[in-house]
C-alpha cells in the first residue's frame, strides 16, 4: 500500500515547470545582454572560461532537489505495521434531557446549551472509558451508542436539541431504561449513568427504574441544572426572535424550576451522587474524579494498521542533490587562457 499524509505538499510539483521556464528566460536574457556588448561568437570566445554546461546541470540538479524536497514534505506512506492499543475505564452514558423546559434562561444562554457544554468539556476529561449519549424528553432514544471515538460522540451532541424527540414531557425513567438497554448486560460493575435534567419527571417511575438499575451495577450520577425559583419557557420564530412564553391548555405561562429532590432519590439509590450544576462547572470535575477511582475494565485491545513513513529517503536524496549542486563548477580552468582568443 502506498499514500501520501500530507498530500498538499504535492501541489509544490505543479510549479516547477514554471521554475524551469524561468531559468530558460534568465539565461536567454544573459545571452542577449552578451549580444548587446558585441558580436556574440567573439564575447563567447572572450568568457570561455565560463561553465555553460556546467551551469545548465547546477539549474538541473537544483530542480530535482525541490522535487525531492516537496516529496518528502507530501510524507510517502508505504505498507502498514500492526500496533496494539490498550485502553482501561468505564462505560459511561450521559443522558441528557432535551425537553423544552431545558430551554429556559435561568442559567445563560439556556439550561440546554449549559448542560451541552458540561458534557463536552467532561468528554474532553475522558481517558480510556467508553461514553454514549441518551437524548429523552417524553421518549429516550440513544444518540450515541458506547464509543472510544470522542470526537464523533462530541458531533453527535451537538445535534442535541428539543425538537430532536416529537414526544413532550421530560421521563426521567425512559432515559435511565434506555442507559440499562446500553450496557452489557451480563456485567455487574464498571457501568456509569450521569443524568443532567431539570428534574421535572411527568408520569414517570424514576425511583423504581433507578432501584433495578441498582441490581444491575449501574451507578448514577445526577446534576440538577435550573433554579429553585420557577422561570417561564421562551418561545423563538425560526428567525431566532422570542415571540413569547410557552403556555397552558388553559393559557396559562408554564413555569418550570428544578426538582432536586427526584434527582437526590434517583443518585442515593445507585450509590452515586446528585450535583447541582454551577457556573464553574466544579461538578462535572468531582463527577470524573469519582469515576477515575472505581475499578476499571479493559475496554478494548485491538491492532491498528498503520502506515509506515517512508520521507527519509526523499530528504536524503534532496541533501545529496544540494551538496552535488554546490560542487557543480560555474566556471572551468583553461590551460591556455589567451591563446586563440582573437584568431
Amino acid at each position: 500500500m502506498f499514500r501520501f499524509a500530507n498530500d498538499i505538499w504535492l501541489y509544490g510539483l505543479l510549479g516547477l515547470p514554471f521554475l524551469v521556464l524561468f531559468f530558460i528566460y534568465v539565461f536567454r536574457q544573459k545571452k542577449r545582454a552578451m549580444a548587446s556588448f558585441g558580436n556574440l561568437a567573439l564575447m563567447e570566445k572572450l568568457s570561455a572560461s565560463v561553465n555553460r554546461t556546467g551551469q545548465v546541470w547546477k539549474v538541473a540538479v537544483f530542480i530535482l532537489a525541490m522535487a525531492a524536497i516537496f516529496l518528502a514534505l507530501a510524507r510517502p506512506q508505504f505498507g502498514t505495521k500492526l500496533r496494539t492499543v490498550k485502553r482501561e475505564g468505564q462505560d459511561i452514558i450521559i443522558a441528557l434531557d432535551v425537553s423544552t423546559s431545558m430551554l429556559a434562561e435561568d442559567i445563560k444562554p439556556n439550561r440546554l446549551e449549559k448542560a451541552k457544554h458540561e458534557i463536552s468539556t467532561l468528554i474532553d476529561h475522558l481517558e480510556g472509558d467508553r461514553v454514549g449519549l441518551v437524548a429523552f424528553s417524553g421518549k429516550a432514544f440513544v444518540q450515541c451508542p458506547l464509543t472510544l471515538d470522542y470526537g464523533a460522540a462530541k458531533m453527535f451532541l451537538e445535534f442535541m436539541e428539543p425538537d430532536l424527540i416529537p414526544v413532550p414531557g421530560t421521563r426521567i425513567d425512559e432515559a435511565i431504561e434506555k442507559a440499562r438497554e446500553s450496557f452489557v448486560e451480563k456485567e455487574r460493575k464498571h457501568k456509569v449513568l450521569i443524568l443532567i435534567t431539570d428534574g421535572e419527571e411527568h408520569d414517570g417511575k424514576a425511583l423504581e427504574l433507578a432501584k433495578a438499575a441498582s441490581t444491575e451495577g449501574v451507578v448514577i450520577y445526577t446534576v440538577g441544572i435550573g433554579s429553585l425559583q420557577g422561570v417561564p419557557i421562551p418561545l423563538y420564530d425560526a428567525h431566532g426572535n422570542q415571540t413569547g412564553f410557552k403556555k397552558s391548555r388553559q393559557g396559562e405561562v408554564v413555569m418550570t424550576k428544578l426538582d432536586e429532590l427526584t434527582l437526590e432519590k434517583i443518585a442515593l439509590e445507585t450509590g452515586g451522587k446528585y450535583y447541582l450544576a454551577t457556573p464553574g462547572e466544579a461538578e462535572l470535575n468531582k463527577i470524573y474524579e469519582a469515576i477515575s477511582d472505581m475499578e476499571k475494565k479493559a475496554l478494548a485491545s485491538k491492532q491498528f494498521a498503520q502506515y509506515e513513513d517512508r520521507f527519509q529517503g526523499f530528504v536524503g536524496l534532496a541533501f545529496l542533490l544540494l551538496v552535488i549542486e554546490i560542487f557543480i563548477p560555474e566556471r572551468r580552468r583553461l590551460r591556455k587562457e589567451w591563446k586563440g582568443r582573437f584568431q
